[in-house]
């Protein structure tokens, strides 16, 4: 017990770091990742000039291309590549705010995959019945489609944010002390695997509450069957 009273301050240190990461993560990643599967699945409209069908088709070219590299590169090379081989060119990012910066892009393009999956998912039927009730487009995506959306792809979401929690140990590469990383240098040097089983166990925590919060969350959408 003295043994991991003495380690815990650091175990715990790196968790507030890996907490940090997860939390801005979710803050940016979220709402980006919804925007851009609005880009996604935006249709053209009769009556659209030429420039504006043009100026949207090559938008979601971008968003498209942009989803293909982050969805098809590791989040490791894609760290390393960002704090790393920018400086190369002239741009610096402070450990921190290159991890965030490279996190956020990352997991961006994935909820807006899971995003444009849910807004698919909705019958057309319901936005007929918005237009019959007079309601805004906004109005439509805040009162019917939203709610809808989100009730469909919280599964999906749930996995990628637990997925978010282990893969914040990757800050590592760049020389963040995060969970992880202070597990392995107490486990290095006093050659003992006790560190590596306390990290296993605060993971399994953290893992255990985000399931317990998405099944709460996923409860209070049991009224859209």
């Amino acid at each position: 017990m003295d043994y991991i009273s003495s380690i815990l301050p650091a175990l715990l240190s790196g968790t507030k770091m890996t907490l940090a990461v997860f939390g801005l993560t979710l803050l940016g990643a979220i709402p980006l990742g919804m925007l851009l599967s609005v880009g996604l699945m935006r249709r053209e409209r009769p009556g659209e000039s030429a420039v504006k069908k043009w100026f949207f088709r090559g938008l979601k070219g971008l968003i498209e291309g942009y989803d293909w590299v982050f969805r098809g590169t590791p989040l490791l090379l894609q760290l390393i590549f960002v704090f790393y081989g920018l400086q190369m060119v002239g741009i610096v990012f402070q450990r921190f705010d290159a991890a965030i910066i490279t996190f956020v892009l990352n997991y961006a393009a994935y909820f807006s995959e899971i995003f444009r999956g849910g807004f698919d998912a909705v019958e057309e039927g319901q936005f007929e019945a918005a237009t019959v009730l007079n309601l805004t487009r906004w109005q439509t995506l805040r009162y019917v489609v939203i709610p809808q959306v989100l009730k469909i792809v919280l599964p999906s979401m749930g996995n990628e944010v637990i997925n978010l929690v282990k893969d914040s140990s990757l800050v590592y590469v760049i020389g963040l002390g995060d969970l992880l990383r202070a597990g392995n240098i107490a486990s290095a040097r006093d050659v003992t695997l006790v560190p590596l089983m306390l990290v296993g166990v605060i993971y399994l925590l953290m893992t255990l509450v985000l399931t317990f919060v998405q099944k709460k969350i996923e409860k209070s959408y049991d009224y859209f069957k």
